[in-house]
């Protein structure tokens, strides 16, 4: 058995039934021809051949003790588990696919098993195929869980050499069931991790007060703990709503270039605009601003580290106490400067221990009484993975879109996750069934929030 790090056994120690830590995304693919076939041929590759050593991690055994500290092996994989077809019921509108989508993204992953799933989803009227995918956090997080699945595919739309997403040959690291490492190699590996964490907890109280220090130094940098209680900040249950919707990267980019602002805060602009108008429905809306954190990666350009999580966070006024969609961004513009500037003065170990400390309270939301009685950190979760920029195909098949799922918990009962592909800007929303009511309204409010920006950029 391997020891996990800290960023990895942090998901499966947090993790609960009613607080499942799997990240998930939908597909939709147009078929070259018969939909059936399409189903059929993925359904063939993703159940036979080769399967990179990602795939067969599974937490250590007993479960319940070692299973968020050790990874095991699993030898034979389940096809028949882990790979499941199944057709939408009549009349296989969008509306079908997201109650699917919302039902199976609210169940855990079983851990006696590797942690993950695919749906090959059959039954969509327009006779596109759907696939969605679970992933447990542990192994992945949002951008190498979206490079897995591009590694599949071709801008060759005549190429039918596309393979399954665990392929080793798409990995640079290619490692086959005899190169596992032996136990007495795990053995080491699990030394070498130690003493690395132990150094690691030496550097943090230094690391710590570093980061307080330019906290305090970075005037306007939005720190935790200082956002208003909203009615996504509460404890939730176990069913998920999913809701997803694409806008022309184009409108935004137009909008952006004359304000001189980047993509990403057009982003956050629209999600700042379509949460006031949600809460104003919910006659819900706080006067202090909402704060969303917002996930950064921590790869460097052109860098590659494979598979994993390297992820830390920054703070993000979203100026929702403003009825002037400028003046939003312009909180919006203002906050994350200060917030970027703040993370190029940390090295790695620093912006983890931030990422870390931002976090933290939600760890505690299961602590009976502990949501209800502490200020959060920040109201909601924006991710941004950026994604391909042209046309896609696997065997043929052209990509039409890609919709992040992610993880809400309690004290987060929201979270959106933005994903691109080609010309368009894919959002996808989840939240708790229960604590955010007719979730899919907000694709309405987000549409609007658009709307007026470029009312305001063409006035």
């Amino acid at each position: 058995m391997a020891l996990m790090p800290v960023t990895e056994s942090m998901f499966l120690i947090a993790e609960s039934r009613e607080h499942p830590m799997h990240v998930g995304g939908l597909q939709l693919f147009v078929p070259p021809g018969d939909p059936h076939e399409l189903a059929q041929l993925i359904h063939d590759k993703f159940t036979t051949g080769e399967m990179h050593e990602l795939f067969r991690k599974r937490p250590g055994r007993p479960v319940n003790v070692m299973g968020s500290l050790t990874w095991s092996r699993e030898d034979d994989i389940d096809f028949e588990y882990h790979v499941r077809r199944v057709v939408l019921p009549s009349p296989g509108r969008i509306r079908e696919l997201f109650q699917f989508l919302s039902l199976n993204h609210s169940t855990p992953l079983d851990r006696y098993r590797p942690m993950w799933e695919l749906h090959i989803i059959e039954g969509l009227a327009d006779g596109r195929i759907a696939l969605y995918t679970k992933v447990h956090h542990s192994l992945v997080d949002g951008v190498s869980a979206l490079k897995l699945m591009m590694n599949t595919l071709t801008t060759d739309r005549e190429d039918r050499n596309g393979v399954a997403t665990w392929d080793p040959s798409l990995f640079r690291a290619k490692k086959t069931a005899a190169e596992a490492p032996s136990t007495m190699e795990r053995i080491k590996g699990g030394a070498t991790f130690g003493l690395g964490l132990a150094g690691d907890l030496f550097d943090f109280v230094p690391a710590a007060a570093r980061i307080g220090m330019r906290a305090i130094k970075s005037e306007g940098a939005q720190l935790p703990l200082r956002a208003p209680r909203t009615m996504f900040n509460v404890p939730i249950g176990g069913a998920r709503r999913f809701a997803a919707e694409s806008w022309s990267i184009a409108r935004m980019v137009k909008v952006a270039k004359e304000l001189d602002v980047t993509l990403n805060d057009i982003i956050c602009a629209m999600c700042a605009g379509a949460l006031r108008g949600y809460l104003i429905d919910q006659d819900a809306l706080p006067e202090l601003p909402l704060i969303a954190m917002v996930p950064v990666s921590l790869r460097k350009d052109g860098e590659d580290n494979g598979p994993g999580n390297s992820v830390s966070t920054i703070l993000c006024n979203l100026g929702t106490h403003e009825s002037d969609p400028l003046t939003r961004l312009k909180c919006i513009t203002n906050s994350t400067a200060k917030g970027k500037d703040m993370m190029r003065e940390l090295n790695t170990l620093e912006s983890l221990a931030f990422g870390a400390a931002t976090m933290l309270p939600l760890l505690f939301g299961p602590v009976p009484g502990f949501v209800n009685n502490t200020p959060p950190p920040f109201n909601v979760i924006i991710s941004n993975v950026p994604g391909p920029k042209g046309e896609l195909y696997w065997n043929g098949a052209k990509l039409d879109g890609i919709y992040p799922a992610s993880i809400v918990c309690d004290g987060m009962a929201l979270n959106i996750t933005v994903a691109s592909n080609g010309d368009s800007m894919n959002f996808g929303l989840i939240g708790c069934r229960r604590s955010v009511p007719h979730l899919q309204r907000m694709l309405t409010h987000l549409e609007n929030s658009l709307e007026e920006l470029e009312k305001a950029v063409s006035a």
